[in-house]
């Protein structure tokens, strides 16, 4: 099942799972199954990330053109609120950001396109995440933004303070001083 979100191509997977005495099985990923939704997008890199404690953010990132990434958000274990942000200058909804909660128990995936900031806060400890990307990760390229940005306004569910961050994560710019690489493409 596909989900639209408010925000321009950002959609929510839920894969279908298949159970029995056993437990379950599910395709994660299918690029036929994903075309008959409008979903081309061609994945390059899995990355996979392992948190300890409650309240880790990791985000909010990009990659500039020419290495810009879409991103397949999935959990392993645990849960996480994911989040994106639209950054292409000219969309109408432009610093517009949209939250859902992904877990290992419901199996849902967030898609959000090259374009947008991306972040997650974990609401359980030991959570790891896996996502696919459709361009490598290229150092020169990144960018971030303040996950506790106030002119972004994002529900994060926890305490800027709480936050559990790394040293670049705790660094990163202003929202209002992103010049942004995006500029608005409605998707398909």
């Amino acid at each position: 099942m596909i989900e639209k979100t408010e925000l321009d191509g950002v959609v929510i997977i839920e894969p279908r799972r298949f159970t029995d005495s056993r437990g379950y099985f599910c395709e994660t990923y299918n690029i036929n199954t994903l075309a008959e939704f409008g979903i081309t997008t061609t994945f390059v890199q899995d990355n996979q990330s392992f948190s300890e404690e409650t309240g880790t953010v990791r985000g909010l990132h990009f990659q500039a053109p020419p290495a810009a990434q879409a991103k397949l958000v999935r959990v392993l274990s645990g849960v996480i609120w994911d989040v994106a942000v639209d950054i292409r200058s000219g969309s109408p909804t432009f610093g517009h950001w949209v939250g859902c909660e992904l877990s290992a128990e419901k199996g849902n995936q967030l898609l959000i396109p090259a374009g947008y900031l991306h972040g997650f806060v974990t609401r359980t400890p030991k959570c790891t995440v896996a996502y696919k990307c459709s361009a490598p990760y290229t150092p020169a390229t990144e960018g971030a933004v303040r996950f506790d940005d106030p002119d972004l306004a994002i529900d994060w569910g926890i305490r800027p303070e709480d936050a559990v961050l790394s040293d670049k994560d705790a660094a990163a710019a202003a929202f209002a001083d992103l010049n942004t690489p995006f500029t608005y493409e409605a998707h398909p």
